[in-house]
């Protein structure tokens, strides 16, 4: 039932997801850790001047090109939610192509980001930042799965 509710929620609120972009995963990291995106990145990182200013350049940039693809995933949970009672072999078909598509840019911008982040922080540095958003974007989508339901799950609930 609570999966059904969220389900709802979601196909009243497609079009603010997509407006608001990925206020679901700011809302997700604050009951996990406690604190906004930027100051558990700004803790967890702990640089000093210049590092920090560099940083703080490359985090922006990543930044408002993650909050697109937040943006796209939210959109594709939304279409999913409205299709789901519904779901045809086609439309199933489109939203896994289109969230395989959209989990392979996450990992195209962790490349990019990590490039970019190197140069003005180091590798060790880099590769500090690029863990923390793997296990940040990890636990959004754990708790983000958790509340949507598998294809065919109201199926199983009926009788037949």
């Amino acid at each position: 039932m609570k999966k059904l509710l969220v389900i709802a929620l979601l196909m009243v609120s497609s079009f603010s997801f997509a407006q608001t972009g990925v206020k679901e995963d700011i809302a997700v990291i604050q009951s996990l850790y406690g604190k906004s995106k930027q100051e558990l990145v700004t803790a967890y990182m702990n640089l000093k001047e210049p590092q920090a200013s560099e940083f703080a350049k490359v985090y922006d940039a990543y930044e408002a090109d993650r909050k697109a693809l937040g943006e796209k995933r939210m959109m594709l949970i939304a279409d999913y939610a409205k299709n789901y009672e519904t779901l045809s072999d086609e439309k199933a078909d489109e939203i896994a192509k289109s969230t395989l598509k959209n989990n392979m840019e996450y990992e195209k911008l962790y490349m990019k980001y990590y490039g970019k982040a190197k140069t003005a922080i180091g590798a060790i540095n880099a590769a500090k930042f690029i863990q923390l958003e793997n296990a940040l974007h990890t636990a959004i989508r754990s708790e983000t799965q958790d509340q949507i339901p598998f294809i065919g799950e109201i199926d199983r609930s009926k009788k037949h």
